[in-house]
């Protein structure tokens, strides 16, 4: 697999990793639920797209963190 760049991102995973970059500074935790329901999205849309980004070489790192009821997810900038 090659090292994604920004260019390599669709419009949706763009959109999460602006979101990210915009919330990140103030909040540690994100649920995919609850970034779709901000973004249009579904939670399993958001947690297929977030693999890319979090698989990328981007400005914030993205860790999986938990399951209770959508994936939550650790972001720090």
């Amino acid at each position: 697999m090659s090292s994604a760049m920004a260019s390599d991102l669709t419009s949706k995973q763009e959109r999460i990793l602006q979101y990210l970059r915009e919330n990140a500074a103030t909040k540690t935790y994100f649920k995919s639920r609850i970034i779709g329901k901000e973004l249009g999205m579904t939670a399993k849309e958001v947690g297929s797209n977030i693999t890319a980004i979090q698989d990328g070489d981007y400005d914030v790192e993205i860790e999986k963190w938990g399951y209770s009821s959508s994936t939550t997810w650790k972001v720090s900038v």
